[in-house]
């Protein structure tokens, strides 16, 4: 990239997802599962897949900080494509409580997807 300035993030909080531009005022807001995307000054665009965490705005910067997060052209396809198996293999066998925390199981499943499809857009 020539020009590495950020413009504008849109990031998935946890009651949809919004944007932060230059000169935003001051917010921590929690983040989950889905898509950060950065639009930089030169007209370039990073996806970025994430999972739960926070986003901090102050004077004129922003911080995440997400349990995971990887650039679309990072993500591993193919381990991806195993968790989501995994994980869809773990809510079919689920027939009585306690044999499977369906919570993580979900959860586990939204993560792989969202990584599928984050991914997609390095193609």
């Amino acid at each position: 990239m020539s020009d590495d300035k950020v413009v504008s993030l849109v990031v998935p909080g946890v009651e949809g997802y919004f944007g932060v531009m230059a000169g935003h005022a001051p917010l921590i807001s929690e983040i989950t599962i889905g898509e950060i995307t950065v639009r930089h000054a030169d007209g370039s665009t990073v996806h970025i897949a994430c999972a739960h965490g926070f986003i901090e705005v102050s004077e004129n910067k922003a911080s995440v900080l997400s349990y995971a997060a990887e650039r679309a052209e990072e993500i591993d396809v193919e381990r991806a494509r195993e968790a989501a198996r995994r994980a869809e293999e773990r809510l079919a066998e689920a027939g009585g409580e306690g044999e499977v925390d369906h919570a993580r199981a979900e959860a586990a499943l939204k993560r792989a997807l969202n990584r599928l499809r984050v991914a997609e857009k390095s193609i």
